[in-house]
């Protein structure tokens, strides 16, 4: 007994040795580990709505039901042009938000396509970025309460600002569509006071408009099961969402700084692109899916899933120097660049303040994580950088 006892003892001292170790390994690699798994997060009914276009109209879906009783489809179909009222459950909270489906607000065209956002804006006045937050509702929406970027009831509190979603909001989580028409109703929320939403696309949006959905939750494959669709379907170019989507930007200058999800590649100081030119070439392959080719043109390097903007992490592990850095922002007529993509411990600055990295393991809706994760984010005004906390705080860079 006394030498079973003895065994035990050292086992448990042993196992807490290496618990330590992995958090503390976890800790200094932003590696965690996810726990639990509310079953919420599977819940279809409520589902949507999903918006495709059917000829000159619109058509609106919400799936109905349940497992036990089945599930059906209620639909209202609606002119391109119509304003409709409508609302967005989450299931973790059996709650809704409002969402107002435009079809005459100033950016859609006639034939209900998207008109991409501006490219440029020089205004002073403050910006708040977070990056990352991979279909996490809830995460987006407390953060920006804490920060009065929005208010208890999701309206805009943020007056003439910017608001840059720095890409990846979609994919690993069960919540893509209710962060999806969250941010689509933000935008016009914001529009009405004179503020922006910047929605700039990252890796994971561009997988979803091609079809590569190996990251996205698997609920999304019965939720498009039940509408007869496709999971390809769901943002694909007869869908409102992907026609959404596919209007977006992939970098975007704003008082002086380039807001691109992953990067630019030091090649890029070289190519005499235009920030028109980049996105002009990369939203026009945004359903293409890249592959590398042989005698490769030059534009390649703004499409490929390691060199280009959205998926580009050498600020982090390439050997990179402060000249070449500086270089491609000047080729941009940008004073910083700041990214999400790679993640980081915490939001800080990289070369000499002229990169800043805001891509934190943000918390998930229906999963905990050891160690627990916190949201960050980033606050540029009067010329500061903030380095923002969940908790509403934020301490200067």
């Amino acid at each position: 007994m006394k030498l079973l006892w003895t065994n035990l003892k050292h086992f448990s001292f042993t196992s807490l040795v290496l618990l330590g170790l992995a958090l503390g390994l976890a800790v200094v690699f932003s590696i965690d580990i996810d726990y639990g798994d509310d079953r919420r997060a599977y819940k279809v009914g409520g589902e949507g709505p999903h918006v495709f276009f059917v000829g000159d109209q619109m058509q609106l879906n919400f799936i109905r039901g349940d497992g036990e009783s089945g599930f059906y489809l209620e639909q209202q179909t609606v002119p391109l042009t119509a304003k409709v009222q409508t609302q967005v459950y989450f299931p973790l909270e059996d709650n809704h938000f409002a969402l107002t489906i435009d079809g005459s607000s100033p950016d859609r065209a006639p034939d209900g396509s998207f008109i991409p956002p501006p490219l440029r804006y020089q205004d002073n006045e403050p910006i708040l970025a977070i990056s990352d937050i991979e279909s996490a509702y809830k995460t987006l929406r407390d953060f920006l309460q804490a920060h009065r970027v929005i208010d208890a009831n999701l309206n805009w509190t943020f007056g003439k600002g910017h608001l840059v979603l720095l890409g990846d909001m979609t994919d690993r989580g069960p919540s893509t569509t209710q962060v999806l028409w969250f941010i689509y109703q933000l935008e016009q929320a914001a529009r009405a006071q004179g503020g922006t939403v910047h929605y700039i696309l990252g890796n994971h949006e561009i997988k979803n408009l091609q079809g590569n959905f190996q990251a996205a939750d698997k609920k999304y494959q019965f939720v498009a099961t039940v509408l007869g669709k496709q999971q390809i379907d769901l943002y694909g170019d007869n869908s409102l969402l992907g026609r959404w989507l596919a209007s977006k930007n992939t970098a975007e200058l704003i008082n002086g700084h380039l807001f691109v999800h992953g990067g630019l590649h030091p090649k890029l100081a070289t190519r005499n692109y235009s920030l028109e030119d980049m996105n002009t070439i990369v939203r026009a392959n945004y359903r293409t899916a890249f592959y590398p080719k042989k005698n490769a043109a030059a534009s390649d390097l703004l499409l490929s899933t390691r060199d280009g903007p959205s998926w580009y992490r050498g600020y982090f592990d390439a050997d990179l120097t402060q000249t070449e850095v500086e270089k491609t922002l000047t080729a941009f007529d940008a004073s910083a660049v700041v990214v999400g993509h790679t993640p980081q411990r915490r939001v800080h600055s990289l070369f000499n303040g002229k990169v800043l990295a805001i891509n934190v393991r943000q918390p998930r809706d229906y999963r905990g994580s050891i160690p627990p994760r916190s949201s960050e984010g980033l606050l540029i005004r009067d010329g500061q950088y903030f380095r923002l906390l969940a908790d509403g705080s934020a301490d200067p860079l």
